[in-house]
């Protein structure tokens, strides 16, 4: 909701602008889609690699 009144301020005010805006928003979602999926992998990697190093120290201080 807020950024369709923004775009529309924007439209108001400079409406060349906020055409190439509206022309460019999918192309950067495009791009970004691919970095996330990234950023979601490098995440899952970091917490295996924990996982493995703390492994040994939660199977000897593991409290039943």
């Amino acid at each position: 909701m807020v950024g369709c009144l923004l775009w529309g301020i924007l439209l108001i005010l400079c409406w060349p602008l906020a055409l190439l805006m509206l022309l460019l928003s999918p192309l950067l979602l495009l791009v970004l889609l691919p970095l996330g999926l990234v950023g979601a992998v490098v995440g899952g990697v970091f917490m295996l690699v924990w996982g493995l190093i703390t492994l040994p120290f939660r199977i000897l201080f593991c409290r039943w």
